[in-house]
């Protein structure tokens, strides 16, 4: 395999890479022992102003002027911006080693599959997986809730079995197990919500039984709750059942670990942690995955093609059908490498600061109702209404300002029905986010109010 150490972004990838050579060619777990991630000197400790400033500086949108006002971005948790080290990255490889992938024999494609595999290495260390082989690309974290539906779901749930969920979901983490319901005649059970927004598991045994599978959010998009889930899933497979994790919101915000929290399955976005769009993560744990039949049929999925049939490749190319987002993929790569020189405990004690700075700012505004948890048992996610404001005009106002918000149910209707809401306002912090954010955030709802008034 030829290489090549004039990339900028491969001096800073962790020790524990592999090629695709390599990978063909091991039996063994390709990471058999996680690298630890390499960190800057800010690891360990909180970040101080000046340092969060630094970060802020990585991102060139945030320079941006919206409707003559400085941009205040506030939409993390649907997309997060992207740091110049991505973008450059991105381009480096359309610029200088753009071919596609595994096949080719040539330089060019040789170098795209090494970066490419390398990419996946370097994303399994970040959320310590045991083996390259068992995380996937997909092209988000609905396909990846999707891929297990389709596969382990097809293959193992039959009717009248048990998949327990919970009313905080993303519709990504309910329709795919509606339709499966509907076609297989599986039961669907719910997980309730306290006051608070927090989940009931006084009866969390009870709700476990006959249960084959139970498929929750580690953190809401609408609440922010960060939900007990090393607790659930021991509980879960203390019932027999295995445990899915929709991580989007989790992976991007908090230190993940699959193996302590040994999680069969879990999933995440590459958008909404820096990187670009179009591509996502599936894990599993390796037994797993060998055991499900194939996603998607089509090329480097399969090792043998006969007119009489097919013999599927080998983990992980096996739920890889066609060519993939290659320059997403290296992308990806690029922004775990950025978050892991933060560190992701001083990303999530970053995002404390700032959701308990906002919630002391916004709890005694009159006329607003905060939704969620308090700062110690969420993310940065603030959920909030204006009494005589839909959230649409909040969001068009707030615009004005130069403040993006989003509004809506946010693909969680029956949450909004379980609150009682039509929608919701919604504000999200990141690595970016300054106090001085949130601080024109509160303007701005006075000047909602002032209109509505």
């Amino acid at each position: 395999m030829r290489t090549t150490t004039n990339l900028p972004e491969e001096t800073a990838a962790p020790p524990t890479l592999v090629s695709t050579a390599e990978i063909a060619a091991s039996d063994p777990p390709i990471v058999s022992k996680p690298a630890p991630l390499k960190t800057a000197p800010l690891a360990g400790k909180a970040a101080s102003p000046t340092d969060w400033e630094k970060v802020r500086a990585d991102f060139p949108i945030l320079s941006r002027i919206v409707h003559g006002k400085p941009l205040v971005y506030l939409d993390s948790t649907a997309t997060a911006q992207k740091p110049q080290v991505v973008l450059d990255t991105m381009e480096n490889y359309y610029r200088t080693t753009n071919a596609n992938i595994h096949r080719g024999v040539y330089e060019l494609s040789e170098v795209a599959t090494d970066r490419y595999e390398k990419a996946r290495a370097r994303i399994g260390n970040f959320i310590n997986a045991k083996s390259s082989r068992e995380i996937i690309y997909t092209r988000n974290t609905t396909e990846s809730i999707n891929l297990v539906t389709h596969t382990w779901g097809r293959a193992n749930l039959h009717e009248g079995d048990v998949v327990l969920l919970t009313k905080m979901e993303h519709h990504s983490n309910l329709v795919p197990w509606q339709m499966l319901a509907a076609e297989r005649g599986i039961k669907l059970r719910y997980l309730d919500l306290d006051p608070q927004g927090m989940l009931v598991l006084d009866d969390l045994e009870a709700k476990l039984q006959g249960v084959k599978l139970t498929s929750i959010t580690q953190m809401s998009n609408v609440l922010g709750t960060i939900n007990p889930v090393e607790e659930i899933i021991a509980a879960a497979h203390q019932a027999g059942a295995l445990v899915m994790l929709d991580a989007a919101q989790s992976v991007p915000h908090l230190p993940v670990d699959v193996q302590a929290l040994d999680a069969d399955f879990l999933a995440f976005s590459g958008h909404k942690m820096c990187g670009p769009t179009g591509i996502g993560i599936l894990y599993g744990k390796r037994h797993l995955l060998e055991e499900m039949p194939p996603f998607l049929g089509g090329g480097d999925m399969i090792s043998i093609v006969t007119l009489e049939g097919f013999t599927p490749n080998q983990l992980p190319w096996k739920f890889e059908a066609g060519t993939p987002a290659i320059a997403e993929a290296i992308g990806l790569g690029a922004a775990v490498d950025y978050l892991s020189s933060i560190g992701m405990d001083n990303v999530h004690s970053h995002e404390q600061e700032l959701t308990s700075y906002a919630i002391n700012s916004m709890a005694n505004m009159p006329g607003v109702t905060l939704y969620g948890p308090d700062a110690a048992h969420k993310g940065g996610v603030i959920s909030f209404a204006i009494e005589g404001a839909h959230p649409h005009d909040i969001a068009t106002i707030l615009d004005s300002e130069g403040i993006c918000i989003r509004a809506g149910h946010h693909c969680c209707q029956p949450l909004m029905q379980h609150l009682d809401v039509p929608a919701l306002a919604r504000a999200s912090f990141y690595i970016y986010t300054r106090k001085e954010d949130i601080d024109a955030l509160v303007e701005g709802i006075k000047k909602v109010q002032a209109i509505f008034g």
